[in-house]
């Protein structure tokens, strides 16, 4: 039986953009966009009309950015997408921030056809992180930047979700962690969850910014 294809929104304001990014991704069996959005407005409206299972988002769009466009998806959408910020500087402090709004990660506008259709891939399935080293070098340049106080949840975790936060820091899948620590999937699983409630945290990408803001990755 053939899988259903990811349904994929693109928001970004120049066309050709749109267009290039339009022709790579429908070229793969397993991926379909679905609509298109040339504001962060749009983008909610078309989003809340389409429900994509991801949303490729630029960060700098007029009317609404896209960091208070990936805001108002996830709080008002029931089952909202997993949102990937497009830029074109991983350093840029829009990155983090739209990182913080909740975007599962971001990907590079030079990026090339494979590593974009991976990326979308690999959000979608929500196993690993996008681009971890890029991401931990965020949360950490902003965290210390930040200078915010170790919060409580830290104290909540037992050692194995440590141990469990820290591989998913370092990009690991759910089987890598599973490999490594020389338990079950399903127990890695457990493990995943518990750390994502703890923390407070929608996916990975949340929970790694919100270790480097609470202080943990500093017992690293």
């Amino acid at each position: 039986m053939t899988e259903t294809p990811l349904r994929i929104v693109l928001a970004d304001d120049e066309r050709m953009v749109r267009t290039a990014l339009r022709v790579i991704l429908s070229a793969e069996p397993d991926l379909e966009v679905v609509g298109e959005a040339a504001t962060g407005a749009e983008a909610v409206s078309v989003v809340r009309e389409l429900r994509p299972d991801v949303v490729l988002m630029d960060v700098r769009m007029p009317e609404v950015d896209g960091i208070r466009a990936t805001e108002q998806i996830l709080r008002t959408q029931p089952d909202p997408p997993r949102i990937v910020v497009v830029t074109t500087f991983e350093n840029d402090a829009y990155v983090y921030e739209a990182l913080r709004a909740g975007a599962s990660g971001f990907l590079l506008k030079r990026a090339d056809a494979d590593a974009l259709v991976q990326a979308v891939r690999l959000v979608a399935r929500s196993d690993s992180l996008l681009f971890p080293a890029a991401v931990r070098a965020l949360a950490a340049e902003h965290a210390r930047a930040a200078a915010t106080p170790r919060a409580p949840w830290v104290a909540r975790l037992t050692g194995r979700e440590s141990e469990v936060l820290r591989l998913m820091a370092a990009g690991l899948t759910n089987a890598e962690i599973a490999a490594r620590m020389e338990v079950g999937a399903a127990t890695v699983k457990t493990h995943v969850a518990a750390v994502l409630a703890k923390t407070g945290a929608r996916d990975r990408t949340q929970a790694v910014i919100a270790a480097y803001e609470a202080g943990f990755m500093k017992t690293s």
